[in-house]
């Protein structure tokens, strides 16, 4: 009795390592067509990873930068209420000794009093006598400042000095001008003692503010000692206090200068603290990052066409060589196996050059700009295994259009 003879095993005619060196063949016989190929993934992923590298690092100098005036600045007031009329008024009047009761809090670095004068009607101008023939031109408003003004709004003087402690306890008449008050009132220098007016009283200019940080509308005032405010025009109360803190300060003195200026009714003051600055950037980092992976995603969907293209027009060059493997024994698995193999080697290659690219310019800008760079490395590797990721899904179609094709009907295709 004869033994059936067995069947033949055809799975060593195109084992792996036969695959992989089809699909090298198959990514090289083309240089020019593979570079073209790759250039689309190698955009997409290096849009991507620029895209994101520069919105952490963005995100980060604009959490510095906020850190460094906003996140450092506190602005106490009394709380007000509403009267039967509409009106607001305060419900406490914050103390004069304001700012040496909030300096011994952890954390302050310096505090000053404002309030706004009202000078009833009286004109400021830059000489004794008004002429009544002239056009009325609107007068600098009038501010009154404790002598530590200048270091809790970050403050700079153009020229001369900013009044002392020994100005305001003697109310000597002396006036700080803002740079756009003191081009009003044409006074530019101060080494010859120049003088305003207000009303009939004279107040000589000893300085003059060029910019401020904080409250910016000071660089439009005429600026003078709360005593000398309390001398001449009556103020009764000063309106806030600016306090200058240390980052991270902002709950602690939120919770704390309440109480030390006003012990037995905390709550009648009000305080403006900054919120944390890790979680404005947070916010900031999600913004951007929402902005720009739209940008990134889109330069991804046009490298996956460009593969999915590319592949599926080399199926069609190559149906005689499919149909010729297939009646050697090749099976379906293993013709779609070479071509989504071609597909990820191509999305690798992609992603690798574009990772690198995207790291390389995301520290050229940097550096250039001076910024600290930020940048996530396992962002930049999940990009590079991304493109492999494209490279499959873009190999797909064409794989299993590789795959369904008949020996015969590939082999008189190729002919």
């Amino acid at each position: 009795m004869s033994t059936p003879s067995a069947k033949p095993d055809r799975r060593g005619h195109f084992g792996v390592r036969d695959l992989m060196t089809e699909a090298t063949h198959g990514i090289g016989a083309r240089p020019g067509r593979l570079f073209l190929t790759i250039l689309g993934t190698v955009l997409g992923i290096c849009a991507l990873v620029v895209t994101m590298g520069m919105a952490q690092t963005g995100a980060g100098q604009i959490a510095r930068q906020f850190d460094a005036v906003a996140a450092t600045q506190v602005v106490v007031e009394p709380a007000s209420t509403t009267t039967m009329g509409g009106e607001q008024r305060a419900r406490a009047q914050l103390p004069w000794d304001s700012p040496e009761r909030v300096a011994r809090l952890a954390g302050v670095e310096a505090a000053a009093l404002l309030a706004d004068v009202d000078t009833g009607g009286a004109q400021v101008t830059a000489v004794p006598v008004t002429d009544p023939t002239a056009p009325r031109v609107a007068s600098p408003p009038v501010v009154a400042a404790s002598a530590d003004l200048l270091p809790a709004v970050r403050g700079n003087l153009g020229t001369g000095r900013f009044f002392d402690a020994g100005h305001d306890a003697r109310a000597d008449r002396v006036v700080v001008l803002g740079a756009a008050a003191a081009e009003r009132l044409g006074v530019n220098r101060v080494d010859s003692q120049p003088s305003i007016f207000i009303g009939s009283r004279s107040y000589t200019v000893i300085g003059i503010l060029e910019d401020v940080a904080r409250r910016r509308d000071l660089v439009d005032a005429v600026i003078l000692p709360l005593g000398t405010a309390r001398a001449d025009f009556g103020l009764t109360a000063p309106k806030e206090l600016q306090i200058r803190i240390t980052v991270g300060a902002g709950s602690v003195v939120a919770r704390q200068a309440p109480i030390a200026l006003a012990p037995n009714t905390p709550e009648n003051i009000e305080v403006q603290a900054p919120a944390s600055g890790g979680g404005l950037q947070e916010n900031v980092q999600a913004d951007v990052n929402a902005i720009f992976l739209a940008l990134g995603g889109l330069a991804l969907l046009v490298g996956g066409l460009g593969i999915a293209n590319v592949t599926l027009l080399s199926v069609m060059e190559r149906v005689g060589e499919i149909g010729l493997r297939r009646a050697l024994g090749a099976t379906r698995r293993q013709i779609a196996a070479q071509f989504i193999v071609e597909s990820v080697v191509i999305g690798l290659l992609g992603g690798l050059i574009g990772a690198a690219l995207g790291v390389f310019a995301v520290v050229g800008v940097s550096a250039l700009q001076r910024w600290t760079p930020i940048l996530d490395l396992r962002m930049a590797l999940g990009s590079a295994l991304l493109g492999g990721l494209i490279g499959l899904v873009a190999g797909a179609y064409p794989a299993i259009k590789a795959a369904s094709l008949e020996p015969v009907a590939a082999l008189r295709g190729g002919l």
